[in-house]
C-alpha cells in the first residue's frame, strides 16, 4: 500500500507535539494510509527538503526558523498568510503546486471562542516576536480599541506599531518594565518565552479577564498558575495548537471536521508523560 505523507520542520524539532496531534487525528478518521514525521530542517537545508518531495506528499506543518524562509519556495500564499508574512502550512495540490497558509491565526480565534471571548474593547500583547504579530492579526478581528504591545527594545516597539498599521489595529506600545499594567487589560495574550512572565506572577490583579499564554510545555507557567489562583480565564499554548493543527489536517486530507477532541485528548497525554 502506497503511502500519504506529511511531517513538520523546523529546528530545533524534537519538543514538537505536531506528530502526536495528527497522527491521533488519522487514526480516529480511520486514515489508515497516512503517516506522520517530524525533520530537522532549518533555512539553508530547506529549498533542497522540498525540492526531494515525492507525489507522495500531501503537506508540511512549519515552525520556527521556517515560517517566512519557505514563502519565496511557494507557488500560492493564502491573504492571511501574507499578512503577517509567516506560512505555518504548506498543502501540495495534486498538480504538484505548493500552497501556503497560516492556521495560527484563525486557530487562536478558534481558541478564544471556544472560551466564550468573541469580542473585546482592549486587549495586551506581551513580547513582539512572530506569534505576536499573528496575536495581532487575530485581535484585528474581535478587538474594538486599543492594544498595548509591551516589548524590551524601541525597536521592537516600532515594529510592532507598522504591524498594527498594517493590519489595521491601533497599537500602543510600552516598555517591558510596566509590563505588569498589561495584566488589567480584558484580554492578555503571552507570546513570551518560557520563564520570560515569571516575574509578573505577583502582580495578577483580584479580578483577572482572560490570559491567553501560548506556552504549553512548562505548563501552567507561573504566570497563568497565578491568573488561575485568581479565578482569571485561561487559554494555553496546547488550545491554540490543537486548533491550529485541526485546520491542518482538515486542509492536508480533505476531511472535515478533524476531531478536535481526540487531538486535545493526544496532546494532553503527550505532555503528561514528559
Amino acid at each position: 500500500m502506497s503511502r500519504i505523507r506529511a511531517a513538520v520542520l523546523g529546528s530545533p524539532i524534537e519538543h514538537s507535539l505536531s506528530p502526536v496531534l495528527h497522527r491521533a487525528a488519522y487514526q480516529e478518521l480511520g486514515l489508515v494510509d497516512r503517516s506522520y514525521d517530524r525533520f530537522e530542517i532549518d533555512e539553508a537545508a530547506l529549498p533542497g527538503f522540498l525540492a526531494g518531495l515525492g507525489s507522495e506528499w500531501a503537506g508540511l506543518s512549519l515552525t520556527m526558523p521556517l515560517k517566512r524562509a519557505v514563502m519565496p519556495l511557494l507557488d500560492e500564499v493564502s491573504e492571511t498568510a501574507a499578512s503577517v508574512e509567516a506560512v505555518n502550512t504548506v498543502v501540495f495540490t495534486e498538480d504538484g503546486r505548493r500552497i501556503g497558509d497560516n492556521t495560527d491565526i484563525p486557530g487562536i480565534l478558534a481558541a478564544l471562542r471556544e472560551r466564550g471571548v468573541e469580542r473585546v474593547p482592549t486587549a495586551a500583547v506581551l513580547g513582539a516576536g512572530a506569534t505576536a504579530s499573528s496575536a495581532l492579526a487575530a485581535l484585528s478581528r474581535i478587538c474594538s480599541g486599543e492594544v498595548t504591545a509591551y516589548v524590551r527594545s524601541a525597536e521592537r516597539a516600532a515594529e510592532m506599531r507598522r504591524w498594527g498599521e498594517r493590519l489595521g489595529v491601533s497599537v500602543r506600545t510600552a516598555d517591558w518594565s510596566q509590563a505588569a499594567g498589561a495584566l488589567e487589560a480584558p484580554l492578555v495574550i503571552a507570546t513570551t518565552p518560557a520563564g520570560a512572565t515569571d516575574a509578573l506572577a505577583a502582580a495578577v490583579p483580584e479580578r483577572p479577564g482572560t490570559l491567553f499564554d501560548v506556552l504549553y510545555d512548562p505548563w501552567p507557567t507561573a504566570l497563568a498558575a497565578a491568573w488561575s489562583g485568581r479565578g482569571g480565564q485561561l487559554v494555553g499554548g496546547l488550545d491554540l495548537l490543537v486548533h491550529q493543527a485541526v485546520l491542518q489536517v482538515e486542509q492536508m486530507t480533505g476531511r472535515s471536521p478533524a476531531p478536535l477532541a481526540a487531538m486535545r485528548a493526544a496532546g494532553e497525554r503527550a505532555l503528561a508523560a514528559r
